[in-house]
């Protein structure tokens, strides 16, 4: 199917790693959970005691522009954000994004990765419910001609 990137397990493993790896060194050393909306939403507060949060967002912004300058170039995988996406669309669809997460008390990064890590049953609910409406979309995009 054209457009769609090519599966490269190699990255996709080693990016695992990295995310695990800093979840539970972030809650093993400071005993906060890495989920980014809750990190964003208190670094917004401009405690002093937040500093943390900055580092945290400045440095995964900075880790994707190394990974698009240095790393990317040299492998096969589309830029990203794809060519041909509007902008708006992509401001929107981030606060929409957003706005889902805030309502459901949490982001992928926190239910995914730090609470099915924690055994939490309400992260668990979270992620299937993320799942779903994630196969649902992709199924009426590909197959019902966009809804």
């Amino acid at each position: 199917m054209a457009g769609i990137a090519e599966f490269n397990w190699v990255t996709a493993l080693a990016g695992g790693v990295l995310i695990g790896l800093a979840t539970t060194l972030l809650l093993a050393f400071s005993g906060r959970i890495a989920g980014v909306t809750g990190i964003v939403n208190g670094a917004i507060t401009f405690k002093k005691s937040d500093g943390w949060r900055w580092l945290f967002l400045i440095n995964m912004v900075l880790g994707a522009m190394a990974y698009e300058f240095f790393l990317a170039p040299h492998t096969s995988l589309p830029a990203t954000p794809r060519p041909g996406i509007a902008p708006v669309a992509m401001i929107v669809g981030g606060f929409i994004v957003g706005f889902g997460t805030r309502m459901g008390n949490g982001c992928t990064s926190g239910h995914g990765v730090c609470g099915l890590g924690r055994l939490s049953t309400r992260s668990l609910v979270a992620v299937i419910l993320f799942l779903g409406a994630s196969f649902v979309t992709v199924f009426a995009f590909r197959h019902l001609g966009g809804v």
